[in-house]
């Protein structure tokens, strides 16, 4: 069994796009960690959540790239604020206790970030990453948004890229 999340932040080229992905390390999300970790694909190097260098969060957590990295001005933006905003949003979301603190060495976090070509502000990459990283975590462990709301508002919203 596994919980999973999704939110969307922002706007602009700095928009933020969350998937994730929290499990047990002994099931199904941490094989897929593990492999994440061992089975590279080129463009897409997976990166582990860190406060700072030396200092990972916990529950362990892994920033999977959705858009490729196609130069060093994209792995800044992964490999900066982006890993940084994910990092800070797990450790908060530990602290506040949306992620139970007996909990974070027998799970893992699978985290898809998108971070478009063309986003270039640092700060509005951190912080539109960190509030989609902790709208994620927080309705995958409400099983948010629940059926009857999918249902409710199906039809009153469009999808911001097909109307």
């Amino acid at each position: 069994m596994y919980l999973a999340g999704e939110a969307l932040v922002g706007d602009g080229a700095e928009v933020s796009h969350i998937d994730l992905l929290i499990g047990d390390k002994e099931g199904p999300v941490g094989q897929a960690f593990a492999n994440a970790l061992a089975n590279q694909v080129e463009k897409h190097t997976p990166l582990f959540a860190v406060v700072t260098p030396n200092l990972v969060a916990k529950p362990i957590t892994m920033l999977l790239p959705k858009v490729s990295i196609r130069d060093l001005d994209d792995a800044t933006k992964i490999f900066g604020p982006a890993q940084k905003a994910v990092a800070m949003a797990v450790v908060d979301s530990v602290e506040e206790g949306i992620i139970p603190k007996e909990m974070v060495e027998d799970i893992c976090i699978l985290c898809g970030v998108f971070i478009h070509p063309q986003a270039q502000d640092a700060d509005k990459i951190y912080e539109y990453n960190y509030q989609a990283t902790r709208i994620s975590i927080k309705r995958a462990f409400a099983s948010e948004p629940d059926i009857n709301e999918i249902i409710e508002k199906k039809n009153l919203e469009g999808h911001p890229f097909y109307k």
